[in-house]
């Protein structure tokens, strides 16, 4: 399966370019802690909550101003002095109090908004009018996470798959079994297409910038970028897999998340099968997904599972409503020898249950928005960014200017003016793909994907 580069992105010009910008985040649940706890060290931030509780905790735990009361009113937004923000998340779990905040925020402040929502109906509305709703930017959670696990389900073995310069490059990230044939092998015996990098590894708690003579150890976590092709070869080689890609997806779940995730696979060409229990949904997905089949039954019940032969699956998405559901979903289709199993974690606490019990890959929707979201605070000019590992590390791609110092000069010597702990990953240069090596000369207008510890990544702001 070809996966492309589905991630939504309006038209927008972003228009904060100071080092330190004043960042207002409304709402401290999961979304908000992380965009606080990443942030902190860079920027001023205020954290607006109306839990006392989660207001105590934050205080102590990270250097933000943390103010108690409602985003929604106005006296509140005045405590946080919102006059004074650039830029102001509304991200708390109710997608009409998002929208409400923005409104309010801009009837006393000239800071720039954006809107966390879960669902898709008031995306849509602020898509075609982007003036609704007071927010300058809007990001609907489902997409993120049904777009994230699309791109996931056609690579076997990988954890976390990403895309850049319009699909031509390609990132995995891939956890090392103790069976795998790169076991013990350096990373240059392991012979990778020669449009291949092997970015870094992720070790335990250390992160690794591997040289050819690196030694891949069980249970590693190796971060590859490259061309699709090669990615994928890769992909079968760690898994032991010799199968086609993916042809037979079945998604648990008519819910939102698992309708888009059948319309993705529907819009590229396949014919998934979506399990749903309740009637009602099932009805409206076969309505509405006319390259689906949707059977109404529980995902959950082995005898239902073998009548329908799920044994023959190459893939299970798991995407009900409950994490408990979702796991069970899950463990039952490895009884049944499914290939690999995605499942959609709510909770971000039981991703180590899921991952321990056999699940392939999780997908935490509030992580995918708290990434989307701190897009907006980085100071490069990104095209695009991934956050790795909780922000250990990140992926980054860039469009290289004139002034650039990577312009005009060869990569050894461009990179001796980089800190340690970047990788240049690949280069997009007017749709072809151009392999990295010591002697390549990066030209002006080239798309740069670059692998960054995220230590370094003010200095490395400094230098691009």
């Amino acid at each position: 399966m070809t996966i492309t580069d589905v991630t939504f992105k309006p038209s927008l010009d972003y228009p904060l370019n100071e080092s330190s910008m004043r960042i207002t985040v409304i709402g401290a649940g999961e979304v908000g802690r992380t965009i606080a706890a990443t942030l902190a060290d860079l920027h001023e931030v205020v954290v607006v909550d109306c839990d006392e509780q989660i207001i105590e905790e934050l205080t102590y735990a990270y250097d933000v101003l943390v103010i108690h009361g409602d985003g929604r009113d106005i006296e509140t937004l005045r405590e946080a002095e919102i006059n004074q923000a650039d830029l102001v998340i509304a991200c708390t779990d109710d997608d009409d109090v998002n929208t409400v905040i923005c409104a309010t925020v801009t009837t006393i402040s000239n800071a720039f908004t954006v809107a966390r929502v879960r669902h898709r109906t008031l995306f849509k509305t602020w898509n075609d009018r982007q003036d609704a709703f007071g927010a300058d930017f809007m990001i609907c959670t489902n997409l993120l996470t049904s777009e994230a696990v699309f791109r996931i389900s056609g690579l076997p073995a990988a954890q976390e798959v990403d895309t850049f310069a319009n699909g031509l490059v390609r990132m995995a990230t891939f956890e090392i079994d103790p069976e795998s044939p790169f076991i013990d092998r350096t990373v240059r015996e392991i012979d990778l297409d020669e449009s291949v990098t092997v970015a870094a590894i992720f070790r335990n708690d250390e992160l690794i910038l591997p040289t050819g003579e690196t030694i891949i150890e069980s249970t590693d976590r190796i971060v590859v970028i490259g061309s699709a092709s090669g990615v994928t070869n890769v992909a079968n080689r760690i898994s032991l897999s010799s199968r086609s890609p993916t042809d037979e997806v079945v998604i648990a779940g008519a819910s939102e998340i698992g309708f888009r995730i059948a319309q993705l696979f529907e819009e590229h060409g396949y014919h998934p099968r979506v399990i749903e229990p309740d009637p009602d949904l099932a009805r409206t997905a076969a309505e509405a997904l006319p390259r689906t089949t949707v059977l109404k039954g529980d995902p959950a019940d082995a005898g239902f599972l073998e009548r329908e032969h799920i044994g023959d699956t190459d893939i299970v998405i798991a995407a009900l409503p409950h994490d408990e559901r979702n796991l069970l979903v899950s463990l039952v289709a490895r009884q049944f020898g499914v290939g690999e199993t995605v499942a959609i974690v709510e909770d971000t606490e039981y991703t180590e249950l899921f991952e321990t019990t056999g699940v392939d890959v999780t997908v935490n929707p509030r992580e995918e928005t708290a990434e989307e979201i701190i897009r907006f605070t980085r100071l490069i000019p990104t095209e695009k960014i991934v956050l790795l590992d909780h922000d250990r590390a990140e992926v980054i791609e860039i469009v290289v200017t004139e002034e650039s110092i990577l312009a005009d000069r060869e990569i050894r010597d461009s990179t001796a003016n980089l800190p340690d702990g970047v990788i240049i990953g690949a280069i997009a240069r007017t749709g072809e793909l151009v392999t990295p090596r010591g002697t390549t000369v990066i030209r002006p207008g080239d798309h740069v994907i670059l692998f960054v510890d995220t230590d370094v990544l003010d200095n490395v702001t400094e230098v691009i």
